[in-house]
């Protein structure tokens, strides 16, 4: 099996990618991920979705492209150059809602907003402020995190973050988790409580 093969990428995401080319900006989701979040996006029909760290709009175009009509995204980025080019692709999606702010800042400010699927992709809601952001994850909803794997530039103190990090999740007995070894290394986790 290959799992990159007919994977029915996004025609946006080829723009983006394009866009992403004079920035420098190397942080975007792989397809793979992509793929994975459109998948469990599909899942949700009619929910709340909240991304932090928007980026550039990659796995936003992905979470839109597994959203029904009737699903709302939230999407959070501080990174006024990257949020001003995903708004410029996908701003014209009545589902999505960009807000350029912090995400701690945002996730502090709203401690009662609900979510039924939270992909956090910046360290706001993965390596902080993640008892917060697990708080705001209605009952049977999905949580994401990726860029998990190891990789040769980590320094030591990321890597005794990201083991902490998944320790944590471990021990969760509100959450049904599965550790992914496959893209950039993910946690799914489902609220069960």
């Amino acid at each position: 099996m290959n799992d990159v093969a007919n994977i029915r990428t996004p025609s946006v995401v080829e723009f983006i990618e394009a866009d992403l080319k004079n920035t420098g900006f190397a942080m975007s989701s792989d397809r793979l991920t992509g793929s994975l979040l459109r998948t469990l996006a599909s899942s949700k029909p009619g929910r709340s979705f909240l991304e932090l760290g928007t980026g550039a709009g990659m796995s936003t175009a992905w979470l839109l492209d597994g959203m029904d009509a009737h699903s709302t995204l939230v999407t959070v980025e501080n990174d006024l150059t990257v949020h001003e080019m995903a708004k410029r692709h996908l701003g014209t999606d009545g589902r999505v809602e960009f807000l350029l702010v912090d995400g701690e800042e945002f996730i502090r400010s709203n401690p009662n907003r609900r979510f039924d699927f939270i992909f956090a992709d910046t360290w706001p809601g993965k390596f902080y402020c993640l008892d917060e952001v697990l708080g705001m994850l209605n009952p049977g909803g999905i949580y994401v995190i990726d860029e998990l794997s190891p990789v040769d530039t980590w320094p030591t103190e990321h890597l005794n973050k990201v083991t902490r990090l998944v320790r944590y999740l471990e021990t969760q007995d509100d959450l049904c988790i599965t550790k992914l070894s496959w893209a950039t290394g993910l946690i799914i986790a489902t609220k069960i409580k």
